[in-house]
């Protein structure tokens, strides 16, 4: 069993994540991931506050093991959902896209485990400074909104730069990223892409199937000249985006064009005319499977790519085939 401080930390059984995405990451997927040993994640920067507590009592409801709930930090209606998440008692609380610092301390009286994602070293330095309990180092692989550093090198750069748990973010979808990550000196990964394409998942099949049918180079980024750059899967609409970012729309033009249709994706299956964000770890996922069996393929994994790993040392066990 590969067992790390983030199991300690967060009272799970694997190190391993799921991504809070908006839409996607549901009651249903949360407490799927939760009592397969990871910790799952609602994702609530689509909801409004009420539609949060609900959603995070079907969870409770249906998984007895931690689990947590995730906002992003430039989401309107931010500080409501972060009382609702004091008031329903979460147990680990991931944001991403802003300081969490003004809202640290209410959350931690709360005694929440507080994970905010970085795209940079300086950002993690600052963010370790106010006490935080682990850091989600997020490179640009992943899915949706995303940083300008690739998750190789963003890793080990923040691992060394602080003295608390590192969980890796971008690019992973089985267990030889897990290994690598651990590799790199993280404690754990976080994986949104890949958890999409399960069972559980109530993402359209239409969206779980534009993955599946994924390869390298199927994704691409909108946004960075508005400094807002995001990975989607190519189709109409993310080449429409492109083009009216490339013939100098403006960034309200840009934002109203974009509106929606992150949710027409997921929830109505448009996927033509729809939003679909995922990662460059799409190209590893062909297939859907539950939850269950996805946690216990990606360990097993990781520990056969572990062993094997360890037998290249001179003097050490031969390499095993797995």
């Amino acid at each position: 069993m590969i067992r790390t401080p983030l199991c300690d930390l967060l009272e799970i059984e694997h190190p391993i994540i799921q991504g809070g995405m908006a839409w996607a990451a549901t009651a249903e997927l949360a407490a799927a991931v939760s009592n397969a040993g990871g910790l799952g994640v609602v994702g609530a920067g689509n909801l409004p506050a009420e539609a949060v507590r609900a959603e995070l009592r079907r969870a409770r409801d249906m998984t007895g093991k931690p689990f947590g709930a995730n906002v992003p930090l430039f989401a309107p209606g931010v500080e409501e959902r972060l009382e609702v998440f004091v008031e329903e008692r979460v147990s680990v609380v991931t944001v991403g896209g802003g300081n969490v610092g003004p809202y640290l301390a209410p959350l931690q009286r709360a005694g929440i485990v507080v994970i905010p994602v970085v795209a940079s070293v300086a950002l993690a330095r600052r963010l370790a400074r106010q006490g935080l309990d682990a850091l989600i180092a997020e490179g640009m692989e992943s899915g949706g909104h995303i940083g300008d550093v690739a998750t190789v090198p963003l890793v080990p750069q923040v691992v060394d730069a602080v003295e608390i748990p590192v969980i890796a973010a971008g690019g992973f979808a089985d267990g030889r990223g897990l290994a690598a990550a651990l590799a790199l000196g993280a404690a754990g990964v976080q994986m949104g892409t890949r958890f999409i394409c399960t069972t559980e998942c109530q993402a359209h099949e239409n969206y779980k199937q534009k993955i599946v049918r994924a390869h390298d180079r199927a994704t691409m980024i909108t946004g960075s000249t508005f400094g807002h750059p995001v990975r989607s899967i190519k189709g109409p609409f993310v080449r429409r985006f492109e083009e009216l970012e490339r013939n100098g729309c403006s960034e309200e033009e840009f934002i109203e064009y974009g509106a929606g249709t992150l949710r027409a994706a997921i929830v109505d299956g448009d996927v033509q005319q729809g939003s679909v964000m995922a990662g460059q770890s799409a190209g590893l996922v062909d297939d859907v499977v539950p939850v269950a069996e996805l946690i216990a393929r990606i360990i097993s994994e990781a520990e056969s790519t572990i062993r094997r790993s360890a037998g290249m040392l001179a003097g050490g066990d031969p390499p095993r085939q797995s």
